[in-house]
């Protein structure tokens, strides 16, 4: 998939550090809300989202780290319309490429393509 990128390497990467602020502030107050567990799963996996993108924009083109975000974004089963604690860690990564692909600009047809050809969330084994 082609992806025109109009952020360089250096402003996505200050963008994922902000990004990674208010996720480690989440983790801080994650005690205080209703369900800290939770939450604060949502907000690890959000980070380490951000982190590993923060990697890629290090060494590879910002092209690159579209590409790689939008891929691991194909990839996630989808589980919108599910309890709010349940897959805790799936939905905090979405939020996290969600968040990331407004950062940059993305077009939402893109986006929507992509979230089109998402896995269905399998059924858990009995």
């Amino acid at each position: 998939m082609d992806v025109n990128v109009v952020l360089s390497s250096d402003e996505i990467i200050r963008g994922l550090k902000h990004y990674r602020r208010i996720a480690k502030q989440d983790l801080l107050r994650s005690a205080e809300t209703d369900n800290p567990d939770a939450f604060r799963r949502h907000a690890e996996a959000r980070r380490n989202v951000y982190a590993r993108l923060t990697e890629i924009a290090q060494t590879q083109s910002p092209a690159d780290v579209v590409r790689e975000a939008l891929r691991r974004y194909q990839e996630l089963p989808f589980v919108t319309g599910t309890d709010d604690a349940a897959f805790t860690e799936i939905k905090g990564e979405e939020n996290a490429l969600e968040n990331f692909f407004l950062m940059i600009g993305l077009e939402p047809k893109v986006r929507r393509e992509v979230r089109s050809q998402r896995p269905p969330l399998d059924a858990p084994a009995p």
